[in-house]
């Protein structure tokens, strides 16, 4: 500071330009700032000051230098949003019956939804969102983790073969590294996982998409000893040597913790004890936690709670918790308490309004929950309980499972008498299908189906048709889109 000393502030400001370049975050630069201006009204002789020119060079040199602090580029911890609003989606794809991605993207813009995760980098999927403006999450699968961990080259030759390439056109928000690794039966990925969530992230910033990329990784309840009453939970010891290092470094570089929230599957494992009422977002008595005074209705929060309580414990306080996936099945094995139609549509239908809310947790009210839900489709080829393949709020041929609300669409396992189908012919000669139910006109697709029936009318199990990838409905089609 004392190299200012008498500079004109042209001169002196050029000097500081060159300084806050140096810096490696945006509070660096404000505290930089600030203190520049305070070392110049130290070093000024008092006998300058009181010089009208030289008040007014000073009071110039400072406002630049504070202006500065708001200008200049932001780096570390400061980054893009990879989040618009609050609700997302999972968007699996194990199985062989559902619609291909540019069918999936008409949908999934038609349905308002602006989230969107997939489990791999998936070229077909990429290429389908690009100029979606979609958000989406990309994956690093389990078995990649092994040599991205050891060798930092080949994170970076993934980078380049399955982001780099697709950006900015397809907007890619986020790179999960692995997924539920920590509190697993695998005793081997638990000790490289760190090394490669590093890998991921040092490959980024090698090719400066680190301020515009998150890197995460999701985690099951597993990870915890116990989560109720919400603020006994910590994580278990064993899982505790590996979560604190990616915590640290998550810290530094301002990645959210995500963890997957299933009231379903607690459900599941306990319906004797635990009110269904809860789990689902319905009336009930709640539950209260004594040792923060605080009183839950229902277990999402609880259960996101318990990760905030875990994470204080370990010593971070501050970090953000994210919901990867949480949602209810539809139907299970004759063990699978719950697995409904009904309570599905009754979870996924309150948890969207309750997202919609844009509040807290009871323990953190100041930070708003976002949460993506499991899942888009039903997928077929999903192997476990049989509950794992009717998580989706579509159908394989894209028609509503059920309905929670989704603007324009509406579900097509509605019994026959209830539907009415026209046909629309569009200039290439395919058939637009608008379905009528509850006299509310809502286009649906494009299909190439079978030929009408005797009365000029599309036959019902038209519905069940293959959409054309290049015959879509969308949102622009769609009289009722925005209403």
């Amino acid at each position: 500071m004392i190299l200012v000393y008498g500079m004109p502030p042209h001169k002196a400001s050029t000097i500081f330009v060159l300084l806050l370049h140096r810096v490696s975050s945006a509070a660096a630069a404000s505290a930089l700032a600030v203190l520049i201006g305070i070392a110049v009204s130290l070093v000024r002789p008092p006998s300058l000051l009181v010089k009208k020119k030289r008040m007014r060079d000073f009071r110039l040199l400072y406002f630049f230098c504070c202006l500065l602090c708001f200008c200049f580029p932001h780096h570390g911890p400061v980054k893009v949003q990879a989040f618009t609003g609050t609700f997302g989606i999972n968007y699996g794809r194990i199985a062989d019956n559902i619609p291909p991605p540019e069918s999936v993207v008409t949908l999934l813009k038609a349905a308002k939804i602006k989230n969107v995760r997939i489990y791999d980098a998936d070229h077909n999927v990429l290429n389908a969102f690009k100029g979606s403006g979609l958000d989406l999450v990309v994956a690093v699968s389990n078995d990649h983790l092994k040599n991205m961990s050891v060798n930092e080259d080949n994170a970076l030759s993934w980078v380049k073969e399955n982001v780099q390439p697709f950006l900015p056109d397809t907007r890619i928000r986020e790179i999960v590294v692995g997924n539920e690794v920590l509190g697993g039966s695998d005793q081997e990925l638990p000790e490289i996982l760190f090394g490669a969530i590093k890998s991921v992230y040092n490959a980024l910033k090698r090719l400066q998409l680190a301020d515009d990329i998150i890197v995460s990784t999701p985690h099951s309840q597993a990870v915890f000893v116990n989560s109720f009453p919400p603020s006994s939970c910590t994580f278990k010891e064993d899982v505790l040597v590996y979560m604190k290092p990616i915590l640290d470094f998550f810290s530094e570089i301002g990645s959210p913790f995500y963890v997957n929230v299933y009231p379903f599957l607690a459900y599941t494992y306990d319906p004797e004890h635990i009110d269904i009422n809860y789990a689902l977002f319905e009336p009930n008595l709640g539950i209260y936690d004594a040792k923060t005074n605080l009183h839950y209705d229902n277990m999402f929060d609880a259960q996101i709670d318990a990760a905030y309580a875990a994470l204080e414990a370990a010593g971070f306080d501050k970090m953000e918790v994210r919901v990867s996936e949480t949602g209810w099945a539809s139907s299970g094995d004759e063990n699978e308490a719950g697995a409904t139609v009904h309570n599905a549509r009754t979870y996924n239908y309150n948890l969207r309004k309750r997202l919609f809310k844009k509040k807290g947790t009871p323990l953190r009210p100041k930070i708003v929950v976002k949460a993506y839900l499991f899942a888009l489709f039903n997928e077929n080829q999903k192997t476990g309980a049989s509950s794992e393949n009717h998580y989706g709020l579509f159908k394989a041929d894209g028609s509503i499972a059920y309905d929670i609300g989704f603007t324009g669409l509406k579900p097509s396992c509605a019994s026959p008498p209830l539907l009415s189908l026209k046909d629309i012919h569009t200039q290439r000669g395919t058939k637009l299908l608008e379905i009528l139910q509850d006299e509310n006109p809502v286009f649906v697709s494009t299909f190439h189906c079978s030929q009408p029936d005797n009365r000029g009318h599309q036959q019902a199990t038209a519905i069940k048709c293959w959409p054309s990838s290049q015959d879509l409905y969308s949102a622009e089609a769609s009289p009722c889109h925005g209403t």
